[in-house]
């Protein structure tokens, strides 16, 4: 983190952020990139309280492009926030 301050190139590090949703009988979170990750936190936290599963179908910006599972198999969800140059 003390680099950031001696470091001429410091004010070109941006930030970007992650929805994560992990699946049930998943090791792995599904990693997904999207502008409005508020937006997408808050949909996903509402399809987990309902007591009717639904078909998620999402277009993302990262590495996934488009993913779809179904609501019913999320077991958590986390926003993760990470820098770039």
């Amino acid at each position: 983190m003390a680099q950031q301050y001696n470091n001429p190139n410091a004010q070109n590090i941006k930030k970007r952020y992650a929805v994560l949703v992990f699946l049930k009988g998943s090791t792995a979170p599904l990693v997904l990139y999207v502008n409005d990750y508020m937006g997408l936190y808050q949909e996903l936290t509402e399809l987990m309280k309902s007591n009717q599963p639904v078909v998620v179908e999402k277009d993302t910006e990262g590495p996934l492009k488009r993913v779809c599972f179904i609501s019913n198999q999320i077991a958590a969800l986390a926003i993760q926030e990470e820098q770039y140059m």
